[in-house]
């Protein structure tokens, strides 16, 4: 599984991604809370530790943020704060659990590997969006019920903004997943591509938002 860890004291930080890298996941470390955004947006994660003092932005803007954008990462706070206002409002932002530092690594271990269950158990569910369904593992598509016929590269395009729904995917990076080794690509292709999409998914309450100067999202259409 890949985990992001989101811990400014480096001590820390080195021992627990030695932990998890001994247990079989790859640990992606980030330090300052300014730059959180920005490394899920690059990358798939199947883990947040987030810590809640940080320096740049604290946890619980970083956790109120994913949640607004519909990220369905679990969250797995680390905190200092043990006052019961405070792990309540860390659940209501959106925290899938919590754990008071200083812990016990066996403790720690134990809640990862129960986020890490759950999310192992939910990659062969089907997701709904609007009146899109998109099934992951059979890589089919539908709208309102009714199967939609996609090409593969349309396809692609749709799994790739599903699975980060809400999320300004970059232009350059969807490029390279989608047209990767095939040559005499045309400049337009993306956005030609997009425009069929587009198109496709009218009155799925969606919308293929174009994000001037970077990329595309998904989101839900706004009335």
């Amino acid at each position: 599984m890949r985990i992001l860890l989101v811990e400014d004291v480096a001590d820390l930080a080195d021992a627990v991604s030695a932990h998890l890298t001994s247990l079989g996941h790859v640990v992606e470390w980030c330090a300052d809370g300014m730059a959180v955004a920005e490394r899920l947006r690059e990358s798939n994660f199947d883990l947040v530790v987030l810590d809640i003092m940080l320096p740049g932005r604290d946890g619980f803007k970083i956790l109120s943020d994913m949640r607004r954008s519909r990220s369905r990462i679990p969250v797995l706070v680390t905190t200092a704060l043990a006052a019961i206002d405070d792990k309540v409002n860390l659940l209501d932002l959106g925290a899938d659990d919590y754990i008071v530092k200083p812990y016990d690594m066996r403790e720690f271990t134990a809640r990862v590997r129960a986020l890490l269950r759950r999310v192992d158990g939910e990659r062969t569910t089907v997701s709904t969006f609007g009146k899109l369904t998109f099934d992951s593992a059979g890589r089919r598509a539908s709208l309102d019920g009714m199967a939609l016929e996609l090409t593969r590269r349309e396809l692609q395009l749709v799994e790739l903004l599903v699975s980060r729904f809400g999320v300004t995917l970059d232009r350059e990076r969807l490029i390279d997943r989608i047209f990767t080794g095939e040559d005499g690509v045309a400049p337009n292709a993306l956005e030609v591509l997009v425009s069929r999409v587009r198109r496709k998914l009218e009155g799925a309450g969606l919308e293929l938002v174009t994000v001037r100067g970077i990329g595309y999202a998904l989101r839900e259409a706004q009335p």
